[in-house]
């Protein structure tokens, strides 16, 4: 079993910058491919950005490319969604995901329990 923690969300104005982290536990964190999602009001979850177990392959979103980057620090087992250029359109709730897997799936196995980011105009 994985345990996943959000946390970093807030408000932020558009232009700005923030940084989401998520602490990962119950599992060697190096075997886990890590990812991050969004959910905006009314819509489906969406994918935002993806990092297989070492870090070296990342993969993003059209609609974050060159804004977002993630980022794992496999000693603190915490993954990164650093986020810049925010815009209103960004505001969503983010989940952190995980898969005991070499990459993400499109169903991560695991789910964090969310953390807002709210960007204004």
């Amino acid at each position: 079993q994985v345990q996943l923690v959000e946390s970093g969300g807030g408000l932020v104005q558009a232009g700005g910058s923030l940084t989401l982290s998520c602490a990962a536990s119950g599992r060697t964190f190096s075997t886990l491919a890590m990812g991050w999602f969004r959910q905006a009001p009314g819509k489906e979850r969406q994918f935002v950005a993806a990092s297989n177990w070492s870090g070296r392959s990342t993969v993003y979103a059209d609609s974050v490319k060159g804004r977002f980057t993630i980022a794992r620090d496999n000693a603190e087992s915490t993954v990164y969604l650093q986020m810049s250029s925010l815009k209103p359109e960004d505001t969503a709730v983010y989940y952190c995901a995980a898969d005991r897997k070499v990459v993400l799936t499109t169903s991560p196995e695991y789910w964090g329990q969310g953390t807002q980011v709210t960007v204004s105009s």
